[in-house]
């Protein structure tokens, strides 16, 4: 259905998945497709680079975490707040506000210029209740060991560290109950850019 000025609606959706499962892939296909993709993880960068007011709540709260330059260090933080989930809320608290205003606007910018698709990633999508405003996700998926063994070699983390941050996001099986799609990428680039294509179509056709 058009709107008022005669053209199509934006649509809204969620992309998601492990960590390490490859969201990042599935998301430049989905771009190459014509998605607006608005990444929750540059904009959690953002809010927290020198001079920011995530920034100075995040020394305060966590000392020791900002490095000689003044900036953030993101390996200290995440060692952190990945062992202690009490830490994770406060951090949480800190940031994900200002994240959530930063992706309103990208939104709207995207709905001014007509496009067609709008997609927000975010790891923890499902666990902060983000699904709920939007209109389906997809969900990228990979077995619990393909998982393990890319996220140890992505960031040089030791197989207990792996699976602690793992542990830290809502177990993959519940995810799938939750999501629209289920993109499977332990295969091929091939069959994995065969499913996108394939849930693309199903974007553009679902009734608005």
């Amino acid at each position: 259905m058009r709107d008022k000025k005669g053209s199509f609606p934006t649509r809204h959706y969620g992309l998601t998945g492990g960590i390490a499962s490859g969201k990042s892939t599935v998301r430049r296909m989905f771009e190459r497709l014509g998605a607006v993709v608005i990444d929750a993880d540059v904009l959690a960068r953002r809010v927290v680079e020198p001079g920011q007011p995530a920034l100075s709540e995040i020394a305060a709260a966590f000392p020791g975490v900002i490095d000689s330059t003044g900036a953030l260090d993101r390996k200290k933080l995440g060692a952190i707040v990945f062992a202690d989930p009490q830490a994770r809320l406060k951090l949480n608290a800190i940031t994900h506000p200002r994240i959530s205003e930063l992706a309103q606007a990208l939104k709207a910018d995207a709905e001014a210029q007509g496009a067609p698709v709008v997609i927000y990633e975010a790891p923890l999508l499902f666990e902060n209740k983000l699904h709920l405003q939007n209109e389906g996700t997809v969900l990228v998926a990979v077995s619990g060991q393909v998982q393990h063994e890319r996220l140890q070699k992505r960031d040089g983390l030791t197989p207990a560290d792996a699976l602690a941050r793992i542990a830290s996001q809502m177990p993959l099986e519940e995810k799938r109950k939750i999501a629209r799609w289920v993109i499977d990428n332990g295969g091929s680039l091939e069959d994995t850019e065969a499913q996108v294509a394939k849930v693309w179509r199903e974007m553009l056709a679902t009734p608005a």
